[in-house]
C-alpha cells in the first residue's frame, strides 16, 4: 500500500513539476523488484495509480490556463495579431470536434508528442471540455506507464 501511495504522490509531483520524472521512478521500481512482485498489484495496478496521479496534476495545469485566459494579462498577450490568429485557429479546430481534441491529447499523454504539460495548458486555454481531457490523459498515461513497467521488467528479469 505504501508503494501505491508513493507512486501516486510521485506521479502527482511529476505532473506539476517537470524536473520530477515519473518514467525514471517507474523504471526504478520495476527494475528493483519486478512488477509481478510488487504488492500483488502488478504492472496494471501501478500504471493505473501513476496515471491517476499524473491526470490529477495535469488537471491543475488545465484549470490554471482555463481560468487565466480570461485575465487582463492574457487578453493583453492575445492582442498580438499572430497569437490571436493562432488561438482562433486552434479554438476553431477544437470546437464541435471533441474527437480531434481527444486524439491530440491521447497522443500527448501516451507518446509525449506534443509534450503533455504544454498540451494541458493549451487545452485549458482553449477550454477543451473536461470530459474529453480527463479520460484521454488517464488512458494515454496508463498505457505509457504500463509499457514502461513491463518493458523494464522484461529487460531485467
Amino acid at each position: 500500500m505504501i508503494l501505491l501511495l508513493t507512486t501516486f504522490v510521485v506521479a502527482l509531483g511529476s505532473a506539476l513539476l517537470p524536473f520530477i520524472n515519473i518514467e525514471i521512478y517507474l523504471g526504478g521500481i520495476s527494475g528493483a523488484s519486478g512488477v509481478a512482485d510488487v504488492t500483488g498489484w502488478g504492472a496494471v495496478g501501478i500504471a493505473l495509480v501513476a496515471s491517476a496521479g499524473q491526470t490529477a496534476g495535469k488537471v491543475v495545469w488545465y484549470e490554471v490556463a482555463r481560468r487565466g485566459i480570461d485575465t487582463d494579462w492574457a487578453r493583453k498577450k492575445l492582442s498580438n495579431n499572430k497569437l490571436q490568429a493562432a488561438h482562433a485557429r486552434w479554438t476553431e479546430r477544437m470546437e464541435g470536434r471533441p474527437w480531434y481534441a481527444g486524439v491530440v491529447m491521447l497522443l500527448a499523454a501516451s507518446v509525449g508528442i506534443p509534450p503533455l504539460l504544454v498540451m494541458a495548458v493549451v487545452a485549458g486555454a482553449l477550454k477543451m471540455p473536461l470530459w474529453v481531457f480527463v479520460p484521454t490523459v488517464f488512458v494515454g498515461r496508463a498505457a505509457r506507464f504500463y509499457l514502461i513497467l513491463v518493458g523494464v521488467d522484461l529487460l531485467f528479469h
